[in-house]
């Protein structure tokens, strides 16, 4: 696959590094491919020697891990430290979880002999990566967000529901959370006190979630920035986007999505970057509220997101190609943002379609562009076997995900006795 030439340093290796067992993970495909089609030596953290990402032609090597993300974080570093003694040269690191960033940030003196990364305050990363801390932050900085609320106690949920108003959107709180005792195993929308009572566990102790306002997608827009600062907070690319479909219907993980200008949105993440003094890759998820105009913002993930591929300029440069430039001491080239393109994340796009009846997700959204050029996230001509080796594993998933949608769909029929199943 031929493209711009672009000037990176390849001496220097770079390692994706993710936390967790999710060996269908797109984005560190994506970002092995970007590296490695620029000659720069790859490796990747990975669940088996047989993962999409191992099995791809641009990872030069693969270190296996059993992590959950229930582990003491510490122990995790020293393994990282040891994966880094062994790699022999300092390496580009490219977290691609929240989890990882926030090892990274909190354990920067142990790894910074191994390894290059942006040096960030632990506590702010943390503060962006906390749903409820990322609230209060926005209101600090003036940002829009919808409103949101972390109960402490089975008590505080139970008045908190009796006054909700619903649907309402609610997320496990912190990022180790989500690993150690989930509250949801995903962003949810539920619709009834009883579902969101449902969730909270018997004990009476600390939930551990985030209830957030729910933006009515008939009066929605979902959109997405990726951007990368520099080290002085600077924007040095920011890219936005419209995403078209997501898993679970609208409240998930991006399956389809297309690049769609908009500055005003670019300037509003680049303040905010700015203002907290963050430097590095970060993907961030606004919502048009169209009820009073406003774009909030719904998540800050400080790290690559999965659809990063979606957005490059005209010199080829996306944000994984920032971040190994820039901490090599290379310059990263200003370029325009390349318009019609469109990525499909084609594992969980397959039950998104079904869920969406071939509808767009958001009535009234800007249309996708007529000729788009589509980056699919799993199918690489140069680079077929991720594409091949992800099938095998995805019968479980889509078989997981049809049920979700047949209860969605009885859900709508019958809320109030699919209360239950719906708080799953």
């Amino acid at each position: 696959m031929t493209g711009p030439v672009v000037d990176a340093d390849r001496r220097v290796p770079a390692l994706i590094l993710k936390i967790g067992q999710y060996p269908l993970h797109s984005g560190g495909v994506g970002a092995i491919r970007t590296l490695g089609r620029l000659g720069v030596p790859v490796y990747a953290i990975t669940e088996d020697w047989l993962t999409p990402a191992a099995l791809s032609r641009y990872c030069t090597g693969r270190f296996v891990w059993r992590a959950t993300g229930r582990e003491d974080p510490g122990y995790l570093a020293a393994r990282l430290r040891e994966v880094g003694q062994r790699l022999g040269r300092r390496s580009v690191l490219v977290p691609v979880d929240d989890e990882a960033a926030v090892l990274v940030a909190e354990h920067a003196g142990q790894l910074s002999e191994y390894f290059l990364f942006p040096r960030i305050a632990p506590g702010l990363l943390c503060t962006l990566a906390s749903k409820q801390r990322l609230y209060e932050l926005c209101r600090q900085h003036g940002i829009p967000t919808p409103a949101s609320a972390s109960p402490a106690t089975g008590g505080e949920l139970a008045a908190f529901a009796a006054d909700a108003t619903f649907p309402v959107v609610v997320k496990n709180a912190e990022p180790w959370a989500r690993r150690r005792s989930p509250v949801v195993s995903h962003t949810t929308v539920l619709h009834t006190a009883e579902d969101l009572l449902a969730v909270a566990p018997p004990t009476g102790a600390a939930p551990g979630m985030t209830v957030q306002e729910y933006i009515p997608r008939d009066h929605a827009e979902d959109w997405i920035v990726h951007l990368y600062c520099d080290a002085s907070s600077a924007c040095a690319l920011a890219f936005t986007g419209v995403k078209v479909r997501s898993w679970p219907p609208h409240a998930g993980a991006t399956a389809c999505a297309y690049a769609a200008a908009n500055p005003a949105l670019a300037r509003l993440a680049e303040r905010l970057c700015a203002q907290v003094g963050f430097h590095g890759i970060a993907d961030l998820d606004w919502r048009l509220d169209r009820r009073d105009g406003q774009y909030k913002l719904v998540d800050f993930n400080p790290r690559v997101g999965n659809q990063f591929r979606l957005f490059e300029t005209a010199e080829g440069i996306d944000v994984v190609r920032a971040l190994h430039l820039d901490l090599t001491g290379r310059s990263v080239p200003a370029g325009a943002p390349r318009r019609g393109r469109r990525i499909v994340v084609e594992h969980i796009d397959l039950t998104a379609r079904l869920a969406y009846r071939g509808r767009s997700g958001y009535p009234g959204a800007p249309p996708p562009p007529r000729h788009a050029s589509t980056e699919l996230a799993w199918l690489a001509r140069d680079d077929p076997l991720p594409f091949l080796a992800m099938w095998p594993r995805l019968a479980k998933p889509v078989a997981d995900a049809l049920t979700q949608t047949r209860r969605e769909r009885a859900r709508r029929r019958h809320p109030r006795s699919m209360a239950k199943d719906g708080a799953k």
